[in-house]
């Protein structure tokens, strides 16, 4: 599952998805999540491996890490989509 979504949802055990608030994460957030967070690198070095600005990645990564510390803290689903709308 190099680079490619693995799983469609994370989400806390036993409460089914319809009595969960869903929350879009979208690719290119989880991407930056990874190569930041994950793999450590520097948001230049993420910008370039992505062919975006270092700007772009800080303000996709800021998106990310809220929606995730939101699911985390409030027992939401993570919902991986494909684009942004």
């Amino acid at each position: 599952c190099a680079a490619q979504v693995c799983h469609r949802a994370f989400k806390p055990t036993g409460t089914p998805m319809t009595e969960l608030k869903q929350i879009p994460l979208y690719r290119d957030e989880l991407e930056v999540l990874k190569l930041c967070d994950m793999e450590g690198l520097f948001q230049e070095e993420a910008g370039e491996r992505m062919g975006i600005s270092r700007g772009t990645v800080q303000r996709i990564l800021t998106s990310a890490r809220r929606k995730t510390a939101e699911a985390l803290a409030t027992g939401a689903a993570l919902i991986f989509a494909e684009d942004i709308p």
